[in-house]
C-alpha cells in the first residue's frame, strides 16, 4: 500500500491527538516535524521513526517539498501562523489546520484566495462535524422545519496554554475555543443572519486567578439569529474552575429536546420518552481519515470543512467579537 508521506507542523497538546491517529493508519508515515520545542518534536520524531526533524516551519520548508511530503498538518497557537500557509500554497502542498486558523482576518481571506486559485486540498479542525452524536442531531432537525430555541454553552477554567492570558494571542474564548460550537451551529442551521454579544471581565483577577498578563474576556454571551425561527444563545466562560458546567447544545423543539453533552452523549426527548447515546466514534480519527482520503481519491466531499468554509465560521466570530466592543447588532449579507 502506498503511504501518505505527511509534515507535522507543530507538535504540542492538539497535535497529539492527530498523531494517535496516524498511529493507527496504515496508508500514513509522518516523515518530517517541526517545532520550536526541542522536546517536542524530537518526541514526535520517535513516535514515527522520522529522522527529518526541524525547529521551526521555515526549517521544513527550506528542505522539503511536495515531491518528499504529500500533504501538512499545521497545529500552532493562533499568532504562529506568519507564512506557514502561504508557503505552504506556494509550494502546491496540501495542508490540514487547527482552529482557529489566524487572528487576522486580511491573512485568512489571503489563503483563502491562494487556495482557490491552485486549487489545493485544505481541511479546518472542525472536529465535531464528524461525530456521530452530531450527525444524529442533524438528521433530527431536517425533519423539523419550525425552528425553536438552542442555548449553547462552553464554560470552564481558563486553558493551561500560554496564549489564552491575552485577549490579543487567544482571540478570546469564542473564538479560540467555543468556535467548535459556533461552526456546529452553522453546520446544523447555515449561515446565521445577525449577531449581537456582550462580554464582562472581573471575575478573573489577573495575577491572582490567573497571569499577570490577562485580559481575556471572564464570558461572554452571542445571540444569533438564523432562517427558520432559529434563534441560538452561545455563552461561553472560562472563570468556572473548580465546577464544570454542562457544555454542549440544547435544542428546544415543538415536539422534542434534543440534549447534546458536548463530544460525551446526546438526550433526545420526547412525548413518548427519552433515549441516552453515548459518544461511539473519536471524532478526530473520523476528521483525519477524511482528510488522508480526500488526498488519495481527490474526493474533496469527504471534508466537511474545507478553508474556504471553515473561513466564514472565523468571520462570524470576528463579527460577534465587534459586537460586544460596540454594542451593535452585526447582520450578516447572504
Amino acid at each position: 500500500m502506498e503511504k501518505i508521506r505527511l509534515g507535522l507542523i507543530g507538535c504540542g497538546g492538539r497535535a497529539k491527538s492527530h498523531m494517535n491517529s496516524f498511529l493507527n493508519m496504515d496508508d500514513v508515515t509522518v516523515v518530517a516535524v517541526a517545532d520550536p520545542k526541542e522536546d517536542r518534536r524530537n518526541e514526535a520524531a520517535e513516535k514515527f521513526g522520522c529522522t527529518r526533524i526541524y525547529k521551526d516551519h521555515r526549517e521544513l520548508f527550506a528542505a522539503e517539498s511536495k515531491e518528499t511530503v504529500d500533504a501538512l498538518v499545521i497545529a500552532v497557537e493562533p499568532t504562529a501562523h506568519t507564512d506557514i500557509e502561504e508557503t505552504a500554497i506556494a509550494l502546491g502542498i496540501p495542508f490540514l489546520v487547527e482552529k482557529p486558523m489566524t487572528l487576522d482576518l486580511e491573512q485568512a481571506e489571503r489563503i483563502a484566495a491562494g487556495v482557490k486559485e491552485k486549487n489545493l486540498i485544505t481541511c479546518v479542525g472542525f472536529q465535531d462535524r464528524y461525530l456521530d452524536l452530531m450527525e444524529t442531531v442533524k438528521d433530527e432537525l431536517s425533519k423539523h422545519k419550525k425552528g425553536g430555541l438552542v442555548y449553547g454553552a462552553w464554560v470552564g477554567g481558563i486553558p493551561g496554554v500560554w496564549w489564552w492570558q491575552k485577549k490579543a494571542d487567544c482571540g478570546g474564548q469564542l473564538v479560540e475555543q467555543n468556535i467548535h460550537l459556533l461552526d456546529g451551529l452553522r453546520w446544523l442551521y447555515g449561515e446565521p443572519l445577525s449577531v449581537y454579544a456582550t462580554s464582562s471581565r472581573g471575575i478573573v483577577q489577573a495575577g491572582v486567578d490567573a497571569s499577570p498578563e490577562y485580559d481575556t474576556d471572564d464570558h461572554s454571551t452571542a445571540v444569533f439569529r438564523f432562517e427558520n425561527n432559529v434563534t441560538a444563545t452561545l455563552v461561553s466562560g472560562c472563570y468556572s474552575k473548580k465546577v464544570r458546567p454542562r457544555c454542549g447544545l440544547y435544542i428546544t423543539l415543538d415536539d422534542m429536546v434534543i440534549d447534546y453533552r458536548l463530544r460525551n452523549n446526546l438526550i433526545i426527548t420526547t412525548a413518548q420518552g427519552s433515549t441516552d447515546t453515548p459518544r461511539k466514534v473519536d471524532q478526530t480519527y473520523l476528521l483525519d481519515r477524511a482528510y488522508i482520503d480526500a488526498i488519495k481519491t481527490g474526493d474533496r466531499s469527504l471534508i466537511r470543512s474545507d478553508y474556504e468554509d471553515a473561513l466564514k465560521s472565523l468571520k462570524v466570530c470576528f463579527a460577534a467579537n465587534r459586537s460586544m466592543e460596540t454594542g451593535e447588532v452585526i447582520y450578516f449579507n447572504k
